[in-house]
């Protein structure tokens, strides 16, 4: 088990970011010690740093949030069901649609360096 500072270390994230994510139902709320302090295990811990990663990306909240739901996404084994599949497919549809955002990102960036390095070569 972890202290919110451990998981804050661990993951990423500000102990700060962690509550809130907590209070927007973002992450469950964590468990408590009989003094009433968060405790976060390894499962919280992957999750947080996954979250990490697709905050990384620039991915909202929102998107986030729907990425996530039901906890399905880090869930080890599950029954493929109608439900699964089409959680599955909507999470296919976030990623992909980010991915092709990151991609015209990336292109504009290059832009930028390729007349950045033009105006180089004529100083």
């Amino acid at each position: 088990m972890y202290t919110i500072g451990e998981t804050a270390k661990l993951t990423g994230f500000s102990t700060d970011t962690l509550r809130f994510y907590e209070k927007i139902g973002l992450i469950p709320f964590a468990q408590r010690t009989d003094n009433g302090l968060r405790t976060y295990n390894e499962n919280d811990v992957h999750i947080l740093k996954f979250l990490n990663c697709l905050k990384q990306t620039g991915l909202s909240l929102e998107d986030m949030a729907e990425f996530v739901q039901k906890g399905q996404v880090f869930q080890q084994e599950y029954q493929p069901t109608e439900e699964t599949y089409l959680s599955l497919q909507k999470r296919i549809e976030i990623l992909s649609k980010h991915l092709k955002k990151m991609q015209q990102q990336r292109e504009d960036i290059d832009k930028v360096i390729r007349l950045t390095e033009n105006k180089l070569v004529f100083l």
